[in-house]
């Protein structure tokens, strides 16, 4: 990569933003298309910016000072963002939260690309072969030698998701479970406030609404059994406290036989939620796919021309030791159950 006086900067901003994965990925892609874009190289750098929430409009207005193009959010400021950009899209509207961000001549503009990378993983377990052969050689470094015994539902339209948390991260996860046809979502929370506000915030999507439940942690040996796929979109388990999940080893054993486990944290790898899913017998899923593709989809709206998305997957998993076509142990893993 190629930093000069042109150079014009992108980011994430997220309290904390230490353990974020988004500047390999990004600076990796930015760097390949400087060298094979012929005349269209883009002249772009990707920094982390720490933002405390009580700082969320002084950094905004930083960021417009010092002609900033555009950047990704994460915890905690996916929603708190909203009220200080000029337009909203309408996919994140309906989610209600925003994780893109770019500036033009009409202000700020928001986005979300999360629902899009949510779904990613789980598509191509759905598009698994029933014979057990190998996933497709697209979604090879993804899913290795699963099979689709191990897939889980390969028929959505009968699948319960839970989603633990119910933040931003849980808004995109919702959409996304109803774009995939989950049959029944429910959500679980500590706060029955907030949890009543979550539940009526969608009152503008009947469609999600009509299959959305909201309840909270004491309801889950009820739930568990019942689950197919079962979702942390809690900041549990992510660094520092890496060796916190958020179910006991006794509730993980309740979940369905065959249930899925995803966790949308990506660093470590795998959360200790993950460990004890594997070690149960569940295929677990963790977020580093997730963190590809709504990144690469970030990346084509602020540079308008498509992402490396291969390069910016294997930036992370060199980055993380793992060698190019090996089977994804910590990404995607299963033991017979």
């Amino acid at each position: 990569m190629v930093i000069k006086g042109t150079t014009r900067l992108l980011g994430v901003i997220g309290h904390p933003v230490e353990h974020s994965f988004s500047p390999l990925m990004h600076n990796a892609a930015i760097a390949h298309l400087q060298q094979n874009s012929g005349s269209h190289q883009p002249d772009y750098a990707y920094l982390p910016f720490p933002i405390r929430p009580e700082k969320l409009k002084e950094a905004i207005a930083g960021f417009e000072a010092i002609d900033l193009h555009g950047f990704n959010i994460t915890i905690p400021h996916k929603q708190a963002i909203i009220p200080l950009l000029d337009d909203v899209s309408e996919v994140a509207k309906a989610i209600g939260a925003v994780n893109t961000v770019w500036r033009d001549k009409d202000g700020w503009h928001g986005t979300n690309t999360d629902a899009y990378g949510f779904l990613a993983p789980l598509k191509a377990l759905s598009d698994a072969s029933l014979t057990g052969s190998l996933i497709g050689a697209h979604t090879s470094a993804l899913a290795g030698s699963l099979t689709a015994s191990l897939a889980g539902p390969k028929d959505w339209s009968n699948a319960r998701a839970l989603i633990l948390g119910n933040g931003g991260a849980a808004r995109a996860v919702v959409a996304a479970c109803q774009q995939l046809g989950c049959a029944r979502i429910s959500v679980v929370g500590r706060s029955p406030d907030k949890l009543a506000y979550f539940a009526e915030s969608w009152a503008h999507a009947p469609h999600i609404a009509s299959r959305l439940k909201v309840m909270t942690w004491d309801e889950l040996p009820t739930q568990l059994p019942k689950t197919d796929l079962i979702v942390n979109a809690t900041p549990l388990g992510m660094h520092p406290k890496t060796d916190v999940s958020p179910l006991s080893e006794a509730e993980i054993e309740m979940l369905k036989p065959g249930a899925i486990a995803y966790d949308l944290i990506y660093t470590p790898r795998p959360t200790k939620f993950l460990q004890q899913a594997t070690t149960a017998g569940f295929l677990a899923i963790d977020g580093l796919e997730m963190l590809v593709q709504q990144g690469a989809a970030a990346l084509e709206i602020w540079l308008a021309q498509p992402a490396p998305v291969d390069i910016m997957r294997q930036t992370l998993l060199d980055y993380l030791g793992q060698s190019r076509g090996q089977s994804s142990k910590k990404l995607l893993q299963a033991k017979p159950r």
